[in-house]
This record gives structure tokens, C-alpha cells and sequence, in this order.
């Protein structure tokens, strides 16, 4: 007999191609689960008696509430289609018996792709470019005196990676085209078969920040991340270097990077991610033209759509059939 996933998220055309697509999948897994779709629009109490029989459900929003999870007596996962999942209370939900897990990966290409598209903008000074053209200035015009060694290459810089997952190596397989010299933090210590192929040395955080042309953040926002990069950590890195961050916003002090931006520790940054979002209009960092941010889009491509929609469905079919889920996030 199927059992019951939900798709919780906010009615709408785009939330019903979603939830078509789910069912069409899951008929391509065998038909192990039954996807209802439940409005979290919806009073809690009403979400919460339309998900008494659900095994798994994913999340379309930020809806799901420990409280509402500890109300579900048949649940066993809640799978997110994102990456992150720093908005749900992980320690709480395990004590509960339901596990967390993420998209196992399915936005790596996009968020390494745009990564890399923050480290060249950043080194080209791409937000200057486009700011001289729109006021009409070209080539001798837009490049003012002294402004030439503000340009770089991508080629031959040594590459940090903080956080060498599923992210962080694809970033390092992408870069090998630009014969880039790869060094990589992480709590996890990789097995050569990951790092070999990657050409990844792994060095201690203070040691890789002392000797990065880039630092380029791919952790999870934890505890133990949040603020990772701050006044101390600026210090240690080259004045000529660029910050590029694609993951969580809080893992960077933001009033310690604009710091560190106006008095010159550091020559740059590229941002996908920030502390606030939205975040205030006169943010100083949209005042410089060393800085360059996006508005927490890096993942945004629909083959990552795809990608991550197979495997929310794969992984709670295995839930469905009794078998362990891949891609669970540790409660921390």
C-alpha cells in the first residue's frame, strides 16, 4: 500500500505544475507513494490534520513548525528541495524521531556555476564595467588612472574552499580549467579518491586564509558557522584577496566585511548571500565598486529543479518502502 507524502506550499500555478510533476515521478519510482498536496495557507490545526497519515513531506516554504511536526504521528522526514536548512530546529525534530534531509546535492552545478561567475565579476570589477556604461563612458573613459591593477585573471590563483561538500567540489572540478591551485578547509577529512581528482590539499582555516587569492564559503549556516568570517579572519587574508559567498549570509559578519572593504584588508567580494534578506536599499556594499551582489539566486536554473525534484522523490520512496533516506543533515 502507498503511503502518503506531502507537498506542503501555497496554492498556485507554479505550486501545481510542482506537485504534477512530484506525482509523475513518483509514479516512475513504482508508485510507493501517494503525494497529496496540503495549502499551508491554511490554519495550522488544518495543515496539521491533513498530514496525520504523511511518512515524508517537503516543504515548499518555511511553514513547518517543530510544534506542527511533533502533531504528525506517522512522520519520518521532512525533505527539503534546497540545501540549507538552517530554518528547521534539527536537534528538536530528531528528538521527535523524524529526520532531516537535503536536496543531496541536485543545485550543485548552478551554485558552482555561479560561484565561479562572483569570481570572475569580482576580479573583473564587473559592477564598476556596467556602472561606467550605463553613464556612458567607454573604454579609456571607464578605466581610470591607477585602475589597471585592479583587474585580474582567474588563471593560476590559489583557490580556498571552505566546506569541500557536494558544492565546494564541484567548484574545485570547475576551476581545474583555469589551472587554478586548489586548498580546501573542512571539518570532514575526504579520502583521496575525492581529493586526488580534485588536486585538493587540505590546509588549516588561518593557514588557507593567509594564502588564498580567493576565499570561497560553502558550509551549512550552524552554530558553529555563523560569523566564521569577521574582523580576526579579515585580517589574516591577503590585501589583494576577493571574498566570494554563495552559501549563508550569516556565516559572514557583514559589518566587519564592509569594514574590511573601506580599509582596504581585503581587495573585494562576491556576494549571492547576506545577513539580511531583503536587505535595506542603502546597504553600503551596493556603494562599491570592489563589490558585487546577487539576490540569493546562485541555485536559480531549472535543471537544479529537476535534479532536486528526483531526489526528493527517490529518497522518500525509500522511506515509503521501509529503507533508509540519503542525504540527511546532522542536528546540529
Amino acid at each position: 500500500m502507498a503511503k502518503q507524502v506531502v507537498i506542503l506550499g501555497v496554492q498556485g500555478e507554479r505550486t501545481a505544475a510542482s506537485v504534477a510533476r512530484f506525482k509523475e515521478l513518483a509514479a516512475e519510482n513504482g508508485n510507493d507513494v501517494e503525494i497529496v498536496f496540503v495549502d499551508q495557507a491554511q490554519s495550522e490545526e488544518d495543515v496539521i490534520a491533513q498530514c496525520q497519515d504523511a511518512v515524508a513531506i517537503i516543504p515548499g516554504g518555511r511553514a513547518l513548525t517543530t510544534e506542527m511536526i511533533s502533531k504528525m504521528p506517522n512522520l519520518q522526514l521532512v525533505q527539503v528541495t534546497s540545501a540549507g536548512t538552517d530554518w528547521i530546529d534539527k536537534p528538536a525534530v530528531y528528538e521527535l524521531g523524524v529526520k532531516v534531509a537535503n536536496n543531496g546535492g541536485g543545485n550543485r552545478v548552478a551554485v558552482s556555476e555561479h560561484t565561479i561567475t562572483l569570481m570572475v565579476s569580482a576580479y573583473r570589477r564587473l559592477e564598476h564595467q556596467l556602472r561606467t556604461a550605463r553613464a556612458g563612458k567607454w573604454l579609456g573613459e571607464a578605466v581610470m588612472p591607477g585602475e589597471a591593477e585592479d583587474y585580474h585573471t582567474l588563471e593560476e590563483k590559489t583557490v580556498g574552499i571552505v566546506g569541500l561538500g557536494r558544492i565546494g567540489q564541484a567548484v574545485a572540478k570547475r576551476l581545474r580549467g583555469w589551472d587554478c591551485e586548489i586548498v580546501y578547509y573542512d571539518t570532514i577529512d575526504f579520502e583521496s579518491d575525492v581529493t586526488e581528482p580534485l588536486n585538493a590539499t587540505k590546509l588549516p582555516f588561518d593557514e588557507l586564509l593567509a594564502v588564498s587569492d580567493i576565499v570561497t564559503l560553502h558550509v551549512p549556516l550552524e552554530p558553529t558557522t555563523k560569523g566564521m568570517m569577521s574582523t580576526r579572519e579579515f585580517g589574516l587574508m591577503k590585501k589583494t584577496a576577493m571574498l566570494i559567498n554563495a552559501c549563508r549570509g550569516p556565516v559572514v559578519d557583514e559589518a566587519a566585511l564592509v569594514q574590511a572593504l573601506r580599509d582596504g584588508e581585503i581587495a573585494g567580494a562576491g556576494l549571492d548571500v547576506l545577513e539580511q534578506e531583503p536587505t535595506p536599499v542603502d546597504n553600503p556594499l551596493f556603494e562599491m565598486d570592489n563589490v558585487i551582489v546577487t539576490p540569493h539566486l546562485a541555485s536559480r536554473a531549472i535543471e537544479s529543479m529537476y535534479t532536486s525534484t528526483e531526489f526528493a522523490i527517490a529518497n522518500v520512496s525509500r522511506v515509503a518502502r521501509g529503507e533508509d533516506a540519503t542525504s540527511i543533515v546532522l542536528p546540529i
